[in-house]
């Protein structure tokens, strides 16, 4: 077993002093260096022009551009490079595997993905000057993979294809943009409609009235549906599915199979993260085991968290936090069967 962590980061500020301050903290750390490391080994495909992404990015989330420039005044980078790590447009995904389950009062989910690919960053952030405040783990910095704001929209997604990519955002600031900017699951499925999509995701999206909706987007279209239970494959666009989804079905067919004995979020929770239901993952290295498992209550607005299998999750109240009342807990920790190297952690991670 591996132990790992993640640091809990806590800002209020606008998004410039919010970039500025994760550029701050980055520098000089092994994410950076591993990060910086695989870009030289790997072949750019194209080049990301600054303007381009300026005149996408600024409709949707305006601020988040700020919070770019935070980044590049803090690491002294050219902002070439700030958007090639950061920039969440027209970038590479892998795939990935991940489970989401909803009731009316809670989401529920499952992070499966490769080790190298994590960051170990926990984030509440308070905008001052546009926005929604929001929990959650950061992914690519400025993305998140999943997450709730202020007004209890919660929001997680889950990997479908890569197979013809369009000029559009990938999924971790798609999320960063819907939770920033979105009160509702009618307001999320709007944007997700409008936005630009570079890959294939499902978003789940889920609110206070207890509304929630899985939302399969491409670059070619965007279907909506009502259902509590999300793997890695399309119900409606099945055109648009991969060949092999065993691995999808298993995990669905699992849910489906324990849900009827789930009482409340304690079991759900315990669906997910344990090892022995079918749904938690240890395909590490095929890009496909559960790192964390999060959990997020919009009328209560309430986080849960686990790094790893079998844990007691984390338990953090976002409206205490929301009112001015900082946490104490500096960082989480967990362990994850496997002998992969964690970005945040390890060097020499290719």
């Amino acid at each position: 077993m591996k132990q790992i962590y993640s640091d809990v980061i806590q800002f209020r500020g606008s998004h410039y002093d919010f970039g500025f301050m994760q550029g701050e903290r980055l520098k000089d750390t092994l994410l950076i260096e591993n990060r910086r490391r695989i870009w030289k080994l790997r072949r750019a495909h194209f080049i990301i022009k600054e303007e381009e992404v300026k005149n996408v990015i600024e409709p949707f989330a305006p601020a988040i551009w700020e919070e770019l420039l935070g980044l590049q005044d803090a690491l002294k980078w050219d902002m070439q490079e700030v958007l090639r790590e950061f920039g969440g447009y027209r970038l590479h995904y892998m795939r990935s595997g991940c489970s989401i389950f909803t009731d009316t009062d809670y989401m529920i989910r499952n992070y499966d993905y490769h080790p190298k690919t994590y960051e170990g960053r926990y984030t509440l952030y308070q905008p001052t000057d546009q926005g929604y405040a929001i929990i959650g783990p950061s992914q690519r910095i400025t993305g998140r993979m999943d997450g709730m704001n202020e007004k209890g929209l919660v929001m997680g997604y889950n990997f479908m294809h890569r197979k013809k990519p369009g000029d559009g955002f990938i999924c971790n600031m798609i999320g960063r943009m819907v939770l920033e900017n979105c009160a509702t699951v009618e307001e999320a499925i709007q944007m997700l409609k409008e936005i630009p999509h570079r890959h294939s995701f499902s978003y789940v999206v889920l609110d206070q009235l207890g509304d929630t909706y899985i939302v399969e987007a491409t670059p070619r279209g965007v279907e909506v549906r009502s259902s509590n239970v999300c793997t890695n494959h399309f119900e409606l666009m099945k055109h648009e599915n991969r060949y092999h989804l065993d691995d999808s079905f298993k995990r669905m067919d699992a849910i489906n199979a324990h849900k009827e004995n789930v009482m409340n979020a304690y079991d759900a929770f315990r669906m997910m993260n344990d090892s022995d239901k079918g749904v938690f993952s240890d395909q590490y290295k095929n890009w496909a085991g559960t790192i964390h498992t999060s959990a997020y209550f919009p009328k209560e607005q309430k986080a849960w968290f686990a790094l790893g299998g079998d844990r007691e999750p984390v338990i953090i109240n976002f409206k205490k936090w929301l009112q001015g009342d900082s946490l104490q807990l500096k960082r989480i920790v967990g362990k994850v069967d496997t002998n992969q190297l964690f970005a945040h952690m390890d060097k020499n991670v290719r």
